[in-house]
């Protein structure tokens, strides 16, 4: 038998036809090039910026389009209900996203554009947190499963939008040139202006603007849960909203329409950020060093006189000395977190801390160990930078891009594919360099970048 023969079976004429396979290489012909078909794939937008996802989906705060419930699996269905891990938004591939914040149920999201629509909202809309949303006159939406735009008055399209922050049902909106606007729910006066008790806030068009506040720029602002905070470009503080555990910090526990200077040790100094989730505020100086006033039932505001509602800002220096400079801080429901220019996290407070089953209640402040965020004698250079936390869980951000979340898992925000409460940090699967995240009740929103 010849093995360099191969036999082809051919029906022409009843004849078998024998063949002999050749090596023979065929010469290319450049002209042949431009024969051949050309195919247009997509191209990615020119900012590289992604949004990832995850948490409560019922409420449309993830922008997840719900499925139709007749035509879809029940498997399917439950998917979006809870979101256990992250999911890539389908809404912030078609924009170049900025800014994103958390709300209670719902979520706000800037992009950068030089149109009207600056701004974009989904999920829970009872209060026109994120504006007014009607398919007809007179019947206005209290959800939305799907980011719309938000209409603010802007004097300018030119101006851009640099911050949004997000509370329980009022939404703040800074701008570069013209200052703050704020939409929603104003009962205790956390959007800045005088207190109507007679409002109706359900399909109410109004949005109110605060152009400056002590002649000076507004440069960060903050949204707690019921209170606003606004930090100006000489680092002055000023606040305004529900006061009764203190979170206003101005000296007592009313509620404050107009926003009003905080009182205390931080009138001596530049603020650069301040940190709310609920009622407890946290606020850092440049150089380092942390205040705090508001809420303190379980020390997060450590006073010699074991008061639980701290009604000015007192200085936390002596309470953080040792733990280097701190570069950034967030306040839970019953939590402080902070990290420091070595990336190492410290955490106080009650909850589930990320320090172990066996720790729920720590008066100071307690080191996680940075094992636990991936610093080993492989990678000695890794060290946390951002820290965030909504009201029971809290997330870290390492320099490397990677993200870690503890804490309770309320309708799976954690990200991490299950519904069990996490005892210490661990690693969420994002599949991005995470840049920023933002945490609220019951789901977690993340701005990324794709791995270089």
């Amino acid at each position: 038998m010849n093995s360099l023969k191969n036999l082809f079976r051919s029906r022409s004429n009843n004849n078998l036809i024998f063949r002999t396979a050749t090596t023979k290489k065929k010469i290319h012909d450049p002209k042949e090039d431009e024969l051949l078909p050309i195919f247009q794939y997509p191209v990615s937008k020119s900012s590289d910026r992604r949004v990832y996802v995850w948490g409560l989906a019922e409420t449309g705060a993830l922008g997840i389009h719900m499925p139709n419930k007749r035509r879809a699996k029940k498997s399917y269905i439950n998917d979006f209900k809870l979101a256990w891990h992250p999911i890539r938004s389908s809404f912030c591939e078609r924009f170049d996203v900025t800014q994103i914040a958390c709300g209670y149920g719902f979520t706000v999201a800037a992009i950068k554009t030089n149109e009207q629509h600056k701004v974009f909202g989904t999920g829970i809309n009872t209060d026109s947190q994120i504006g007014y949303h009607a398919p007809r006159i007179g019947h206005p939406l209290e959800m939305l499963l799907s980011p719309a735009p938000i209409y603010v008055p802007y004097k300018s399209l030119e101006n851009k939008v640099i911050g949004v922050a997000a509370g329980r049902a009022h939404t703040l909106i800074l701008t570069d040139n013209e200052g703050v606007y704020s939409l929603g729910n104003n009962a205790y006066g956390q959007c800045g202006r005088k207190i109507n008790n007679s409002e109706e806030y359900r399909g109410s068009m109004h949005s109110h603007h605060i152009s400056k506040l002590g002649k000076e720029q507004i440069i960060d602002i903050c949204a707690g849960q019921d209170h606003s905070l606004f930090v100006t470009e000489s680092g002055k503080v000023y606040s305004c909203g529900w006061g009764a555990d203190g979170q206003t910090g101005l000296g007592n526990f009313d509620n404050q329409g107009p926003p009003a200077a905080v009182k205390g040790d931080i009138t001596s100094e530049k603020i650069i950020k301040v940190a709310s989730t609920v009622d407890c505020v946290l606020a850092l100086n440049d150089k380092g060093e942390i205040f705090g006033w508001g809420n303190s039932e379980y020390g997060q505001i450590p006073m010699s006189s074991k008061q639980q509602q701290v009604n000015m800002s007192y200085a936390l220096v002596n309470f953080t000395k040792g733990l280097g400079k701190i570069v950034d801080i967030a306040a839970g429901g019953s939590f402080c977190l902070i990290c420091n220019d070595q990336g190492d996290v410290f955490v106080w407070g009650f909850g589930l801390l990320g320090l172990g089953p066996n720790v729920h209640h720590t008066a100071n402040p307690k080191q996680i160990p940075p094992t636990l965020f991936g610093r080993n004698e492989f990678n000695s250079e890794c060290m946390v930078q951002k820290v965030s936390c909504g009201i029971g869980h809290l997330a870290a951000i390492t320099n490397n891009g990677d993200l870690y979340t503890w804490g309770r898992n309320r309708h799976g925000c954690l990200g991490l594919g299950h519904g069990k409460d996490q005892h210490f940090p661990l690693k969420v699967s994002v599949g991005a360099h995470v840049l920023n995240v933002s945490c609220s009740v019951d789901h977690t929103v993340a701005i990324c970048k794709p791995f270089m």
